[in-house]
Parts: C-alpha cells; structure tokens; sequence
C-alpha cells in the first residue's frame, strides 16, 4: 500500500501563487508515476499533471501548460505543484494521485491510490 497526504492549498486572489505538496509513504518503491487531478463543484475529475518517477518525465493539461509545474523531491518522497498565475477557474479540489503501472496519465480510473484533496479556491 501507499498512502498520500496532500497540502498547501488555501484561498489566493486571481494571479497569485499557491505550492501544492503530496507526501507518499509506504511502498513507494512500486510507484510508476504521480499526477495531480482536480474537482470542481459539479464537474468531472479532471487531469492536472503528471510525472513519471523513473525519468522525471512531466506532462499538463493545455489549461494549466505555462502556469503550473509539478516536480518532485526523491529523498522525500515527495510531489509538488507549483501553481502561478492562478485563475478563478482553477477553484476546485486537487487531489494527488499514484499509479504502479506506466501509461494512461491522463485517467484517473487507473491510478491506484489517491490523497484526501487539498481546497484550492482562487477569487476574482
């Protein structure tokens, strides 16, 4: 098992920045990958971003490309988004995400184990 504890998230006005951290414990060993997903009232999950821990690959959605960078620490065993240039349209849940076989990042279905979700709410 691997267990994920997100935080960071908050209320932070439109253009402003905001660092989420997603701690993985446990088998972290069998860790393919890591995304952030995220849930708006009403809406579906949606893919944020993705790295894949073996080659430090990384990979956005259009909507966040530019704006927001996940990377990670390996002694810690953890994952980071850094989100700048935040947009009221970013309101949502963010959960982190894992997943112990490649391929697919962008589903959330095939992610194994997730965080509990961190608020991000950005005002206008």
């Amino acid at each position: 098992q691997v267990q994920l504890v997100e935080s960071g998230g908050g209320l932070v006005q439109a253009g402003g920045s905001l660092r989420l951290s997603c701690a993985a414990s446990g088998r972290t060993f069998s860790i393919a990958s890591m995304g952030w997903f995220r849930q708006a009232p009403g809406k579906e999950r949606e893919f944020v971003a993705a790295i894949i821990w073996s080659v430090d690959g990384t990979y956005y959605a259009d909507s966040v490309k530019g704006r927001f960078t996940i990377s990670r620490d390996n002694a810690k065993n953890t994952v980071y988004l850094q989100m700048n240039s935040l947009k009221p349209e970013d309101t949502a849940v963010y959960y982190c995400a894992a997943k112990t076989r490649m391929g697919m990042l962008y589903n959330p279905t095939l992610y194994d184990y997730w965080g509990q979700g961190t608020q991000v709410t950005v005002s206008s």
